[in-house]
């Protein structure tokens, strides 16, 4: 029998206890007060129900659910993903997208990036049997830390820079990074290992096919996605670029009261440093935001470049000599020049381009 809230019994019946028995279908206050509560609970259930659906991470056709194997014990992470029945349909998935991400999960083998380990198919769903992530979302994680040092901030960006490197290796965007997407195989270790999941939209970029489209999560697309123009592993290092920056402030850069609005600001590339969130951010962790957050792709640092940008490359003891020189044009000097740099001559460098205004040798 179904748990019958008292207070909402009650104050339904004092509703209906002022209607004739014979008023609605011969129904006296008690009955018709105990059928308007078990409406009620169906209807507060569905309501929960739909929420739960709209706010799931896993995508408007697909839900996760934890498994396990009977034979061995081992537990997986089981993504159910409703098939499309009729290709004029827009409920579901179509086969052509569901192979596309089976193909790539079936491809790629990396320590930082979720394992596809099996496919079960029936009449409605197909089902992949994919590791099991249990640390929960990077960015929840770090939210019950009650500050993140940049030392710590590098130490993640490294994991996901390197899921990213050996995906764009092999010529693979994602074209869903946010930090939804970044999980904690295990948030209970000292150093938690990052996991990139969801290659729903990830497209493997082949020489000579001009890809275009209009997808993804507003606030970490990038201005080509935005302008409906050709895309490529670019568009990954964009959405790198808006992490680091919510990574470092707990702001998102380009977020307007309207998705419109949240959409004009990528496109213009309307950002800043605001003095409440960045007042303790130091000059070269805003130097590779803002060496991603390029407007043209071509410009736009690579994964390449990321990996050797000094911010990311040179370890916390370096980093600290750098540091101390404040408030100097590090953007002014070409990146070729910079990220191969010593704590050492990347501080004289640093001093130079602070008193020629960045006027450097080309060669």
């Amino acid at each position: 029998m179904l748990p019958v809230n008292t207070s909402l019994y009650n104050l339904i019946y004092s509703f209906t206890s002022g209607f004739s028995p014979d008023w609605l279908f011969g129904f006296g206050p008690v009955t018709l007060s105990c059928f308007l509560c078990l409406c009620t609970y169906y209807i507060i259930l569905s309501i929960i129900i739909i929420i739960i659906l709209i706010n799931s991470p896993s995508g408007q056709f697909a839900i996760v659910r934890k498994c396990k194997d009977k034979s061995s014990g081992s537990e997986y992470a089981a993504k159910l993903i409703k098939k499309r029945r009729l290709s004029s349909s827009r409920r579901g998935v179509s086969r052509e997208e569901i192979e596309r991400e089976v193909n790539i999960l079936r491809e790629i083998q990396h320590s930082n990036i979720i394992t596809l380990h099996d496919i079960f198919e029936n009449k409605t769903d197909v089902i992949l049997i994919l590791e099991l992530v249990s640390g929960g979302e990077l960015f929840d994680f770090l939210a019950e830390k009650e500050s993140l040092t940049e030392e710590e901030a590098t130490q993640f960006l490294k994991q996901i820079l390197d899921g990213v490197y050996y995906l764009h290796s092999k010529r693979i965007a994602h074209f869903d990074l946010k930090p939804e997407n970044i999980m904690l195989l295990d948030k209970n270790v000292s150093n938690p290992r990052i996991k990139l999941i969801d290659f729903g939209i990830a497209h493997q970029i082949k020489a000579g096919n001009e890809f275009k489209n209009i997808f993804g999560t507003p606030e970490f697309v990038a201005p080509e996605i935005v302008n409906y123009e050709p895309l490529g592993l670019e568009a990954d290092m964009w959405s790198i670029g808006v992490i680091t920056y919510i990574l470092l402030s707990g702001a998102s850069p380009f977020l307007g009261e309207t998705k419109q609005e949240t959409l004009t600001n990528i496109s213009a590339v309307n950002y800043d440093f605001d003095e409440e969130y960045f007042s303790n951010t130091s000059e070269l962790a805003k130097d590779f935001i803002r060496r991603l957050l390029v407007k043209d792709p071509k410009k736009r640092m690579t994964i390449d470049d990321s990996l050797q940008h000094p911010w990311i490359k040179v370890d916390i003891s370096h980093r600290f000599y750098i540091l101390l020189i404040p408030n100097v044009g590090l953007s002014l000097c070409p990146l070729s020049l910079i990220k191969q740099l010593t704590w050492f001559t990347a501080a004289l460098l640093m001093v130079y381009c602070r008193f020629t205004d960045g006027l450097l040798p080309l060669y």
